[in-house]
């Protein structure tokens, strides 16, 4: 009870903003937009965009969801058949029911296809189905109430292998028989029946007397007997994996060695709290939500149970070179750990069988995200042995490989003694093949560009990808010889192209451009091929207006480095500036393509109309410019990418003469942070801001993300002093909106009453808190995001554009 009046005591607090009387040219502009045009239902009003694109696995059908003219409740599936190219047609309950088998590439070693690559094995709704492509025959193997998963052929074909609860089974496809491959069980195992007093009474009955000797004799018969059975039955040995979770649970192809991981919780992992006002019963609720960063990893173990030998061992994932290195930033501060102290957390994915089981992969990274190590694995002896060890001071990350967790690009080529994986070896994240027998290493990219998504054909003598080659600011699909080599781009349309695997050489693209949503576009594969137009998603009423296409342009940031940014500059200038800040950090606004702040996108339109010199910023932390770019906030958050803001107002007042008083900075989640940094830390570059679900203080965000960049608060809190805004709070001079969701799971409404506080004891007065009572940290509703942008455009308005004090009719 406490906590929630403490939470409603806090969502009333708030300073008050100082409205400017109006200067007299404040309504000489017009724009044909408005916020709340902008802000309400997208479906309705741009016109909903098809996603989730996927074709059928014989090739001729592509599948999408897809609500054209908000004419449905939701999303509906659709499907389009490139051979007779009618128009896309709403797929009915009965052949949604009937669950078509849908394509996600041809994955040598992993059969779900059989040898001749005729039959699929697959799962719909927790069932098995085949699926005979020569036939075009779906078949359900199984209907119960257990989910089955992960199923595969095994490598005669007879049977499909697959999981279910945590247990393997195998079904044959021609007797129907199910049998059970494993029996592994949570907890320690039996406990002893009998003390020692037992056994003495036990033992003295037995001596003593014959009757009872026999009948000892007889049941150790029995048992012996039952034992034989169980062997000529080929039952799976038991064993107790204790009380974690069970995962990753696999069999190898000859059906020898089975694999599974546990995973135990981390035993400080406490989860916080936040409140749910307006409820269907009235009363609130309390939300649990994700614990706050620096808790203790759980215990991690990879098992191998050797089926053969009838043994289970666990797989030492510390004989691996660097697995008790101490980092580098510890290092720096004379940090000294003993060997156990110094023992990393580590974590595998895997093993990755090639198609016979001759051969197997890790992937294992440290839980502190510096390392990431391929090894062969000897699953006899349980022997690793490092074909590849990626390692960063700051963190293992980019496209292919991840930040957060995850095995990453992996796969084997069809020789079954290649792997292919991703690196940012160079800087860049390119990809690579490893000989498993001789370690031999081989770039098959190269070049200052990022690849992602790559995927081999049918007989693996080519590779399809996507590549920022042409721009850092595009994305186009190119094809390229299995051992690398010249690469052909397949796609010709300036913009941003996503093509899901496809089992022919058709390609379905989703092709999207900056000032248009995405369509679905169908070619043949080849360079010189027209793209035909399957979907028009913009409504008529959209495409009435002339939506800009924002220039890309870069300038030259303090440090020497050129910065991109979106530029939306107006025909008639009021002389003021709005900066927009993308959030997430590692993600890339500047491109070719749809934005995900596509609303932010018509606002900016909105803005220019009025005079405003508009810009967004692919700050430093940004993705899509390599290693370097990503990592440049290492445990510093607000300062290089801060940097980069307070150079792009250096910019805009160099290049356009815009007053730095003039220009009003705002942005959400990690833009809402860079705006609160922005205001406190370098008040002399912006006139005002908005700071949308803002991180505060980086000591209460979670941990996958927060602890990458900055380590954890215990073992790092100078990084957490210089990158969180609370620390920083008296520095504020200018006005300053901060809306917040209050039913935020991800940046919590704890963050944001913390600084309201902290504003109020420093008794700062030209701030303002909107609390939106049912709004999580995406907002979800139209009429709060019509609220919460008509506050953002009026406090432009008052404190940087024509109501504002610094308004003058001098104004370029």
């Amino acid at each position: 009870m406490r906590f929630l009046a403490l939470l409603c005591t806090l969502a009333l607090l708030g300073g008050t903003i100082t409205h400017a009387q109006p200067a007299a040219d404040a309504n000489a502009r017009t724009s044909e937009l408005s916020v709340e045009q902008i802000m309400q239902d997208p479906e309705r009003w741009v016109g909903d965009w098809p996603e989730n694109l996927r074709w059928h696995d014989n090739g001729r059908i592509v599948y999408f969801d897809w609500n054209p003219g908000g004419e449905f409740p939701s999303d509906s599936l659709f499907s389009y058949n490139v051979e007779t190219g009618e128009r896309p047609a709403k797929v009915s309950p009965e052949a949604r029911r009937a669950a078509p088998p849908t394509f996600s590439g041809w994955h040598h070693g992993e059969h779900v296809y059989d040898l001749d690559q005729q039959r699929k094995v697959y799962t719909r709704d927790g069932d098995l189905y085949l699926y005979d492509r020569s036939a075009d025959r779906i078949t359900r193997l199984t209907d119960t109430p257990d989910t089955e998963s992960s199923p595969r052929f095994s490598p005669d074909g007879r049977r499909v292998v697959y999981r279910r609860a945590n247990e393997l089974f195998s079904l044959s496809l021609t007797t129907g028989l199910t049998r059970q491959l494993t029996d592994l069980r949570s907890g320690r195992g039996p406990a002893p029946d009998t003390t020692a007093q037992d056994a003495f009474l036990y033992e003295q009955q037995t001596a003593l007397f014959e009757t009872l000797r026999e009948e000892h004799e007889k049941q150790e018969k029995a048992k012996a007997a039952r034992e034989r059975e169980r062997a000529a039955d080929n039952d799976p040995p038991t064993y107790y994996y204790g009380d974690g979770s069970l995962r990753q649970l696999q069999i190898d192809p000859s059906e020898r060695f089975v694999s599974f991981t546990v995973q135990e919780e981390s035993p400080d992992a406490e989860e916080t709290l936040l409140a749910d006002y307006v409820t269907l019963s009235g009363f609130a609720e309390a939300i649990e939500a994700r614990p706050k960063v620096g808790i203790q990893p759980g215990a991690f173990a990879l098992y191998v149970q050797d089926v053969q030998r009838d043994t289970t061992y666990e797989v030492d994932l510390h004989q691996l070179p660097g697995a008790y290195d101490i980092p580098a930033y510890q290092q720096e501060q004379g940090v000294e750990m003993d060997s156990s102290e110094a023992k990393r957390s580590l974590y595998a994915y895997g093993p990755y069988w090639n198609s016979e089981g001759s051969n197997a992969v890790l992937v294992v990274r440290a839980d502190d995200n510096k390392d990431r190590w391929i090894a062969r694995l000897d699953a006899a002896t349980g022997d690793l042995t490092v074909l590849d060890r990626q390692q960063d001071d700051a963190w293992v990350g980019g496209p292919g490989i991840s930040a957060y967790g995850g095995p990453g690009t992996i796969g084997w080529m069809p020789d079954g003694e290649t792997v292919y994986f991703q690196s940012e070896a160079t800087g860049w994240s390119h990809l690579y093949t490893v000989d498993v027998s001789s370690g031999e290493i081989t770039q098959l990219t190269t070049g200052e560009f990022e690849v992602s998504d790559p995927r081999l054909s049918e007989d693996g003598s080519t590779w399809t990808f996507q590549s920022t080659e042409e721009s850092a600011h595009e994305l186009h699909v190119y094809e390229m010889d299995a051992d690398g080599g010249d690469r052909t781009r397949l796609t010709d349309r300036s913009g941003q192209h996503f093509t899901p695997p496809s089992p022919t050489g058709t390609l379905a693209t989703l092709y999207e451009y900056s000032n248009r949503p995405p369509d679905i576009y169908v070619q043949d594969r080849s360079e010189t091929a027209e793209a035909e137009r399957v979907t028009s998603s913009p409504t008529d009423e959209w495409l009435a207006y002339d939506w800009r296409d924002p220039k890309i342009i870069t300038f030259e940031a303090s440090d020497g480095v050129d910065v991109p940014a979106h530029l939306y500059r107006p025909d008639d200038s009021n002389g003021a500036a709005v900066m927009f800040v993308h959030g997430a950090g590692y993600t890339q606004n500047v491109i070719k393509g749809w934005p995900y702040y596509f609303r932010e996108m018509m606002f900016h339109n909105m803005l220019a109309d009025l005079g405003y010199t508009v810009i967004d910023i692919d700050y430093r932390g940004s993705a899509g410019y390599g290693r370097d770019w990503r990592t440049a906030i290492y445990r510093h958050m607000g300062g290089r990418d801060l940097g980069d803001y307070v150079d792009g107002s250096a910019y805009l007042q160099d290049e356009f003469g815009i007053n730095p008083e003039r220009t009003f900075i705002y942005g959400g989640s990690y833009g809402g942070f860079m705006t609160l940094m922005g205001l406190f830390t370098a008040p002399e570059s912006f006139g005002g801001g908005a700071a949308l679900r803002s991180v505060t203080d980086w000591a209460h965000y979670n941990d996958i993300y927060t602890s990458n960049i900055l380590n954890t608060p215990a073992t790092d809190s100078i990084a957490y002093a210089r990158s969180s805004p609370i620390y920083f709070a008296e520095g504020l001079e200018d006005p300053l909106l901060m809306p917040h969701g209050l039913v935020d799971a991800n940046v919590q409404p704890q963050d944001i009453f913390r600084l309201s506080q902290r504003l109020i004891e420093l008794g700062k007065e030209d701030w303002e808190l909107a609390m939106y009572p049912v709004e999580p940290h995406s907002f979800e509703k139209p009429s709060s995001w019509t609220d919460e942008y008509r506050r953002i455009f009026e406090l432009i308005q008052e404190s940087v554009g024509p109501m504002s004090e610094h308004a003058d009719s001098s104004a370029p």
